[in-house]
């Protein structure tokens, strides 16, 4: 493939407008999710006010997101650098066992919408 400023050569050998995304780009980007899966991706922040048992530390202590099969991916972040990653079937199942659990830890779960959850402000 021979390097070309104004158009990019692409393996079959012909020519494509830099301008204008080729078919396989096109193939590659994300898309609406399908009927059965209406949800999408949803990211949310897992901040906690409290810290019951000393482990995990206060303030903002999980990034996540909930998928368009329900599954719930969670990143611990600690301990540093990398933390750790677990999944869980749902996001009911995730507030099940590290949320519920920990009602003086006061978290606040936000997604990336706004949208709050808020436990043991009023337990």
């Amino acid at each position: 493939m021979s390097e070309n400023t104004d158009n990019q050569e692409v393996p079959d050998g012909t020519e494509e407008d830099p301008q204008e995304p080729s078919e396989e780009v096109e193939k590659l980007k994300p898309k609406p999710p399908p009927r059965l899966a209406p949800e999408g991706i949803r990211t949310f922040t897992v901040c906690r006010q409290f810290d019951e048992t000393g482990v995990s530390g206060e303030g903002v202590v999980i990034e996540g997101v909930t998928l368009a099969t329900g599954q719930c991916v969670v990143h611990w972040l600690f301990p540093p650098p990398r933390g750790g990653i677990a999944i869980f079937d749902s996001m009911s199942d995730f507030i099940t066992v590290h949320i519920k659990p920990h009602p003086g830890n006061k978290t606040i779960i936000t997604y990336d919408d706004g949208e709050q959850l808020v436990f043991g402000h009023d337990e």
